[in-house]
Formats: structure tokens, sequence, C-alpha cells
């Protein structure tokens, strides 16, 4: 048996199992379309991924969490359906096929309705279920999409806010208290230093307190940030200051409050930064996600710190109060003890809260990107085990026989010389980038060749050479059960099975070994050239 024989021998077997590998790949395709699998199985390993396990990702607040980032305007972007009656329509009924498929194989009593969560219909309070959802989600867009929905970049800054209006009474308090026991020790019958203390206090009203709550006021509409607004706290208090001077009497009591006044200024805002550190106005991101932990210290601390039920603090608290009574009703306490971690993690990298906030986002993106891997892996196993069974079926179905292809191949020169010249033409005009022109030249060989596979009579008395006529086998095989026939049969299962696995390795693997193979033959030995004859004179 010639080199050049069992190359095309093996040629006309490869370009089989293609041809059959690339409606395995049409089939699967159909199914995966219909039943979403991308996107169903994208969105259980999100719920694993905020459950933290497998086993707890069926809870009812993991569910309910994560359809509320589905829900986020941003992953909805995401997920972009078509528009318009004629496009919507084959949609819906792939909707339909799927809603019916999973009707018999529900993935849980929790999603026997919807897979996929439910939406607003518009502007009305009634909610549809989601049929659709993305089959791919960025990294950066579902950081963000978590972020925002735990709420911590407005916890943030509500924090901020509550800490700065509390910080902002106090340092008003100390002042009005060295103004008051001014007022108190002095000597009222002088009628110019109690025009003085009038003015005083007039002054501190109209130039330190209504400053103070226009820079507040400011701070909550982001028009300015933490360290501006204790710049702008520092001229008030000097602008004060430099009043209180010019009209101060020369009085002992006077002179010793100007004192005080100064060297509270000189305390506060001297240092900026220190001042923000040491009060701790500026809360580090794993301050923030540790108030989201019902009953942990940091939260009481936090409750502690705003007991003034009538101060503007704790209105502006009530907002952090809500969503932290939402977290303890709601929120797994996995994804508690997860965004703990990545807090912690980002605080020893970060220099500010702003910095946190981002190295926390980048801690995420990390997470879902290492937690995609391996549900890319799982989902890759999977879609091997449905290509398996596929390749079965085709094989059954088709009476793909490995060994009974390579006996009509070896026998047959017509089919294999057919074969040969055709999978040399394909090789040459397509790749594998191009799977759909590739299934299109492969079906216009299918119109020419008649391949050495199906259910036809020919191939039957081949593989089962005491078979008789089909119409004849239900009565007549108990006496044709012969050993011969039996070992016919195991063959042809055993060449099915082969026939199973090889369709499962997909049409890019069979069409880069056909080129490979396509190659090695035609690089054989050129044929020797004869000498020219040589011409001798008589």
């Amino acid at each position: 048996m010639s080199l050049p024989f069992i190359l095309d021998i093996t040629i006309g077997l490869v370009f089989i199992y293609l041809i059959l590998s690339l409606l395995a790949s049409e089939i699967q395709e159909l199914i995966t379309t219909i039943l979403q699998w991308r996107a169903v199985h994208l969105k259980k390993s999100i719920e694993i991924l905020i459950a933290g396990d497998v086993s707890k990702s069926d809870d009812d607040n993991v569910i309910q969490l994560v359809n509320d980032l589905y829900n986020h305007p941003l992953l909805q972007s995401v997920n972009q359906e078509a528009k318009g009656f004629l496009t919507v329509l084959p949609r819906k009924f792939i909707w339909l096929l799927s809603s019916l498929l999973n009707s018999f194989t529900p993935p849980g009593e929790k999603r026997t309705k919807s897979i996929f969560g439910y939406s607003r219909n518009g502007k009305e309070d009634v909610r549809k279920q989601k049929h659709s959802a993305p089959s791919y989600i960025p990294a950066d867009t579902f950081a963000t999409t978590l972020m925002d929905t735990l709420g911590l970049p407005k916890l943030v800054q509500k924090l901020t806010e509550s800490r700065l209006i509390n910080f902002t009474h106090q340092q008003l308090d100390e002042i009005k208290t060295i103004l008051s026991k001014l007022d108190a020790r002095i000597d009222h019958n002088d009628e110019h230093i109690c025009q003085f203390l009038e003015n005083t206090h007039d002054e501190f009203n109209n130039t330190v307190e209504a400053s103070f709550k226009l820079i507040i006021a400011d701070f909550q509409k982001d028009k300015i940030d933490l360290s501006t607004s204790l710049n702008r706290m520092a001229k008030s208090f000097d602008k004060y200051i430099g009043c209180f001077t010019a009209d101060m009497p020369d009085h002992e009591l006077i002179g010793n409050a100007l004192q005080r006044l100064k060297v509270l200024r000189a305390d506060i805002f001297d240092d900026v930064e220190q001042t923000i550190n040491l009060k701790g106005l500026r809360p580090n991101i794993n301050e923030v996600v540790q108030l989201i932990s019902v009953g942990s210290d940091i939260q009481q601390e936090f409750i502690n710190e705003f007991q003034d039920k009538d101060s503007e603090a704790y209105q502006t608290f009530q907002y952090i109060s809500q969503r932290l009574e939402q977290f303890s009703q709601k929120l797994p306490p996995s994804v508690v003890g997860n965004m703990a971690t990545l807090a912690r993690r980002a605080q020893l990298k970060a220099k500010s809260t702003e910095d946190g906030v981002n190295i926390l986002r980048r801690e995420i993106e990390q997470t879902f990107n290492n937690s995609m891997e391996r549900a890319s892996g799982v989902y890759k196993r999977n879609a091997k085990g449905v290509a398996l069974l596929i390749g079965f079926a085709i094989a059954i179905i088709a009476n793909a026989d490995t060994f009974h292809i390579v006996s009509r191949l070896s026998k047959d020169t017509a089919i294999r010389t057919a074969i040969v010249n055709n999978a040399g033409q394909i090789v040459e005009t397509n790749t594998t980038q191009d799977l759909q022109r590739l299934k299109e030249a492969t079906d216009q060989v299918l119109t020419d060749i008649s391949l050495p596979i199906g259910w036809n009579q020919v191939n039957l008395n081949q593989q089962l050479p005491q078979t008789p006529q089909i119409e004849k086998i239900p009565p007549a095989i108990s006496h044709k059960l012969t050993p011969s026939f039996i070992k016919n049969y195991i063959t042809m299962v055993a060449g099915w099975f082969i026939s199973g696995i090889a369709i499962s390795m997909g049409a890019p693997f069979w069409f880069d070994l056909l080129s490979k193979v396509v190659n090695v033959r035609n690089s054989g030995k050129k044929p020797a050239v004869a000498p020219p004859e040589q011409t001798t004179e008589g």
C-alpha cells in the first residue's frame, strides 16, 4: 500500500468529517440561540460570583440583587435588541421556543417564570417578563453597575456630607461658646462695648454662619470638593476675625476672646488636610463598605455619631439609614464579605477616598474577569458534552460508519478521486475564518459526489452483508443473528462511535488537518525529468 494511496484515503475521511462537523456546528449554534445558553450561563455565573458559592446562588436575595443589576441602564444598554415588527418577529418566535423548552426543563423553581428577571413596562408600575439578556458583559461595566447598585459612590458622598455638617456645627458652636463667655463676663454698662458685642453677633450670623451654610449647600450640589469647602470656611473665619479686630475696643476680656478665636482658627484651618484626616471627614473605602454590613462595629459607631434627630446632619443621614435598612433586608451576606475583602485590599493602595473607589472598582473588574475565565471553562466543557451528543446523533442518523467509509474509499477509486480533487480546491479557496463560505463550498461538493454515508441499501449490504432487504428485516431477522452478523453490527456501532467523537472535534480542527494532509500530498517528490536524447552523427 503506497503512501499516496494512504494520503488519499485520509483526505477522503477527513473531508467527510469536515462536512459532518459543519452540520454539527450549525445545529449546536441553532440550539444555543434558541435556548440562549450563553446569556443564561453568564447570568448564572454572575449569581455564583455574587453568592460566593454555587449552593447559595439560588438564594432569593442573590437572585434579586442580580436582577437589579440586569435592570441597571448600563447593563440594559449592552443588550441591544432590534426594533420593528419584521425584525422582532423572529426573536419572538425564538422566545416562544425557549419558553416552551424551559417549561419542560426549568432551572429551578424560582426561575420557571423568568430566567432573566423582570423590568418595568415604561412609566407604568407594571413588571413584564424579560426574554433576553446580554451574552457578554465588559468587566468595567459590571464593576460600575455593581457599585452603583450597592450605592457605594452615593454612600461616600452622603457620609462625607453628614460629617462635614457635623464638623461645621461643632466649629460654629465653639465660636458661639467663646462669644457667649465673653458676653457673660463683660460689663454691659459700657454702651460702646455693648454695641461692639451686638455687632459681633450680627457679623457672626451674617459672615460665618451664613457662609458656612452656603459652603455646605455647594458641597451637596457637587460644586466644590472637601478641601475647597474647608478653605472657604477658613477665609470666612479670617474675614470675621478681621472685622472683630478692626472694631474691637481696648478691653482685656475682648482681647482674650480674640486670641481664643485665632487659636481655634489656627488649630482647625492652618492645615486643612490634617484636619480632614483627624476629624475623619473623608471616609476611607473600607469604612464605607463596612457600613453595609448590618450590625458591624463601624455601622454602630456611625449610627451613634448622629444622635440628634432634629439636626441637619441627621436629615442628611436619613438617606444612608434607609439604604442600610434595605441592605439588612435583601443584601446577601456573601456580598458584604466579598466587598469588604476587596475594600481592604483597595484601601492599602489608596491615598484618598476617590482613589479607594477607583481601586475598588478595578479590584471588582479583576475579580469579575477571573470568575468569567472559570465560567468560560465550564461553558466550554458543557458545550463539548453537547457537541459529543450531537456528533453521536449525526453519526447514527447519517450512518457515518468510519470503518465502512475507509473500506469504501479504499475500494472505490471514483469516489476517492472526486473527494480528493474537491478537497484540494476547497483548501485553496477557503479559510477557517469564514465558516459560512466553507459550508457553501462543501454543500456544492455534496451535489456532485455521493459520499459513502447514509441508510441506503448499498451501504447496508456492505456494512451487514447478511442483512436481507430492509422491508424484510423485521420478520427474517431472527434467523440471521449469526456470529458474523453480530460482529458486523458491533463493527458498525463502533464506527458510529468513532465518527461521533470525530464530528464533535469541530470543523476548524478538521479543516486545518485537511490543509496539512493536502499540502503533504501535493509536496511529494517531483517526477524525474528524462534527460534529453543525444544524437550521434554517423
